[in-house]
């Protein structure tokens, strides 16, 4: 089969210019109408919220090209797994995904399997899913979602493989169809990518240079989804604090918190912070409008100062400790959940007792905690690492033991109280029970009579786990 595509370079990925961002509109050529006429499509996504509000755009450009979703692979005839590249955990696991779908392609031939997301930005991965993986149709990259009606019209034409995945910095394209998976809450992106180049994290050659949506855009969206009945949005950027800097506006995020609050929506929500970029224009708009949920996202990684140097995270242990506590001083009543990398090269005993200690010292409602794993073509990857396995899962163990600590501790404070809960629908677990969350963000599952999906509802707190709240339906 004659080449005709460009594998991802990272190196490609890696520049960054100053140049504003096209912004461009997504128009649908009138050839690729209804090729998904009687076909069903099914969709698996793998990472963060990002991933997620990708997966919900490739899901109505599929209903606009006529297809239907579906619950399983094996009704599909169309399947897109849209994968995650922050750990090789996740990796590993989309390819024993596609791996297992070797079968059902056999048995049906005309099944289109589909690989996107951040895997499809790195160049060794695609290099595997072409050499190994024969059952791919298709790849394509973070960039390239909107090319997927003509990837899937040429698969159709063709009968070939079709890759098209861009290693640049990115553009902005505004009208594109989306499915919403949820009628009460919603992701609402405010800007793309990333310039932080933190030395283990392959977000910013995936995901491409920071680059902000128009707030008129922004607010326009979220002004929809308060037409539509939606409770609660949150704001999505890998930075989602450094929005507007690209744009050399006078209007940073906090402006844009203001405006959206403004809206009148019931709940907004923001996800991720970067401590480096929190400035007092955020804090104020926070403080001044109730509508913005009192809950923080705020990664630290490492409690230790020598090891967030070789992280290039930009702050040092005492400058997150000092905007955590005028955080905590200004916002009382607040949540805080972090990230935390163990068992990052070479971290000493020292430095892991350093992270111990910025635990008990922030005392965070909850943290996603992660042994670090390396990513090909990051500067880290190639850091010498002598400690081995064990320790750094002995380390994991004893911060998860004071992470749940301090989360069952800071949960107490809810026991007999009345919390207001936005209704997700039904438990998982037990279809007796609701589940919903608070405004802190802190998962209650709760007994009661006539309550639906996206009700705003008064819930008594009985009962108190590390992770979760149990309660009653306050009549």
């Amino acid at each position: 089969m004659k080449k005709d595509y460009k594998l991802p370079s990272l190196d490609d990925a890696r520049k960054r210019n100053r140049e504003l961002s096209q912004k461009l509109s997504f128009k649908l050529d009138d050839k690729y109408k209804d090729i998904g006429k009687g076909k069903k499509y099914f969709i698996i996504t793998h990472g963060c919220q990002a991933n997620q509000r990708d997966s919900e755009t490739m899901a109505g450009i599929l209903d606009t090209l006529g297809y239907e979703s579906c619950d399983s692979e094996k009704k599909a005839d169309v399947i897109i797994i849209n994968t995650c590249a922050v750990r090789k955990g996740a990796e590993d696991k989309v390819l024993g995904e596609v791996g297992a779908l070797k079968r059902l392609k056999y048995n049906k031939p005309d099944l289109i399997i589909c690989l996107a997301g951040c895997m499809a930005q790195e160049e060794e991965t695609v290099k595997i899913i072409m050499e190994k993986y024969r059952q791919v149709d298709i790849i394509f990259g973070t960039h390239n979602i909107t090319s997927l009606p003509k990837l899937l019209y040429e698969v159709y034409t063709t009968k070939q493989r079709k890759i098209e995945v861009y290693s640049k910095m990115g553009d902005i394209v505004e009208s594109v169809p989306v499915t919403r998976f949820m009628s009460h809450k919603a992701w609402v992106n405010i800007m793309y990518g990333c310039d932080k180049f933190c030395t283990y994290c392959i977000v910013p050659y995936t995901r491409g240079k920071e680059r902000s949506r128009y707030k008129e855009d922004i607010i326009y969206e979220v002004e929809e989804l308060v037409r539509q009945g939606y409770k609660e949005v949150c704001l999505l950027g890998q930075n989602v604090n450094a929005y507007g800097k690209d744009l050399s506006l006078d209007y940073t995020f906090g402006n844009l918190l203001n405006d959206v609050a403004a809206t009148g929506i019931a709940r907004i929500r923001f996800v991720t912070s970067h401590p480096w970029d929190f400035d007092d224009t955020m804090i104020q708009a926070i403080k001044n409008n109730p509508n913005i949920m009192p809950y923080i996202h705020l990664p630290i990684q490492s409690g230790n100062t020598e090891i967030l140097k070789k992280m290039n995270r930009r702050y040092t242990r005492e400058e997150y400790l000092s905007l955590f506590d005028k955080l905590k001083k200004e916002l009382p009543g607040f949540a805080f959940t972090t990230d935390i990398i163990v068992g990052f090269p070479n971290e000493s005993d020292e430095a892991f007792e350093d992270t111990l200690s910025a635990v008990e010292h922030c005392q965070f409602d909850n943290a996603f905690t992660f042994i670090y794993s390396p990513r090909e073509g990051t500067p880290a990857a190639k850091f010498e690492d002598k400690i081995d396995r064990k320790t750094k899962e002995e380390r994991l163990q004893r911060l998860n033991e004071r992470v749940a600590y301090y989360a069952n501790l800071n949960n107490q404070k809810f026991k007999d109280k009345v919390v207001e809960v936005l209704v997700d629908g039904l438990s998982k677990r037990n279809s007796n029970v609701y589940s919903g969350y608070t405004p802190e963000n802190k998962l209650v599952n709760f007994t009661g009579n006539n309550v639906k999906t996206g009700d705003l509802v008064k819930v008594r707190i009985t009962e108190v786990m590390s992770f979760s709240l149990n309660g009653e339906l306050v009549e």
